[in-house]
């Protein structure tokens, strides 16, 4: 079972506030003291915080019920309640909460230490004193304590990364993160050898760096859910900057490249707003004269580089020019 969890339901109920008393205060000597009710405590609200410890949601998988406690009674002598704690929910950075019902947006969680109110919790009830007048100088009734509230939502993460790699299967793309980063995903010269994003620090001169994403390649039709579909475009749309990826011996690299394109742009067309750089992966195993060949068949209107993991072919040329970009 893969440890790397992105979407999750759960289902959630904030406490409901305390009721406050009605007392009257008595004492030895005085026979008719008046309302001393204090007021009831508020319930726990269930709340969001952003961990940078956390990368998954698996901690959520199988604790799908989130339950906070409801705040106490108030008692005599203007005691008030005690106030329940709220439910606090870590999330890794990146994570959206949306309302199940409506798919609306509730917040999202991008800084460490940074919260989300789910459901906020019931207010405590007033105390009988807080109704004391000059024509009732002795109410007997005291506020009950607000609801709590409840409802389902659902939390995915986006994986937050600097640049974000995009390509077929297979055309390079996490032997390229293994070579800039000390991440070590798994690769085979099979489709679909990643299924899930890898995170990788990629350093650069003067003691730079940034984060670069692996995510699972696409295929024709990804964002109708073919392949490993849109669970991982979602990852795409949090990266500043797109590398594409296609590879020397493709048939057609214009066309690869534009088919990509296309998949993001079917799937939410504002990705088309970033940053896009190409890199052309496994030039090892062409000669020069071919990669002259291929540089007349390149797409127009991006810059391309032509790379090779493996022999370490163009790979600082392309990280300083990832850089550039990440700082225009």
């Amino acid at each position: 079972m893969s440890n790397f969890v992105d979407y999750v339901k759960i289902f959630c109920r904030s406490g409901a506030g305390g009721s406050g008393s009605a007392h009257f205060r008595r004492e030895k000597f005085v026979a008719y003291g008046g309302p001393d009710g204090g007021d009831g405590g508020s319930g726990g609200s269930v709340i969001l915080r952003g961990n940078s410890q956390y990368w998954t949601l698996i901690h959520l998988k199988y604790a799908r019920h989130v339950f906070a406690q409801n705040g106490e009674s108030g008692g005599g002598s203007r005691m008030s309640g005690k106030s329940a704690a709220d439910q606090i929910i870590e999330v890794p950075l990146g994570t959206v909460a949306r309302n199940a019902e409506t798919g609306e947006v509730v917040g999202e969680v991008t800084a460490h230490g940074e919260e989300v109110v789910l459901l906020k919790g019931g207010r405590g009830g007033l105390g009988n004193w807080h109704f004391k007048t000059a024509t009732n100088q002795a109410p007997r009734y005291a506020q009950p304590g607000e609801e709590g509230q409840e409802g389902a939502f659902i939390l995915e993460l986006k994986v937050l990364a600097d640049v974000g790699l995009v390509g077929f299967p297979n055309a390079g793309k996490s032997t390229l993160l293994s070579v800039v980063s000390a991440a070590k995903p798994k690769i085979a010269n099979y489709a679909f050898t990643t299924l899930e994003p890898n995170l990788g620090i990629v350093e650069v001169r003067d003691g730079h760096s940034f984060v670069m994403a692996d995510i699972p390649g696409i295929i024709e039709g990804a964002h109708e859910g073919r392949g490993i579909g849109t669970r991982f475009l979602r990852h795409i749309e949090r990266n500043s900057v797109l590398l594409f990826m296609v590879p020397a011996d493709s048939d057609n690299i214009a066309k690869d490249y534009e088919i990509l394109l296309g998949e993001l742009r079917e799937y939410n067309p504002e990705l088309l707003d970033k940053e896009r750089l190409l890199a052309i992966t496994k030039c090892d195993m062409v000669d020069e004269e071919i990669i002259d060949h291929l540089k007349t068949e390149l797409p127009e209107g991006i810059a391309a580089y032509f790379i090779s993991s493996v022999a370490m072919q163009g790979i600082t040329e392309l990280k300083d020019a990832l850089w550039a970009v990440l700082n225009k």
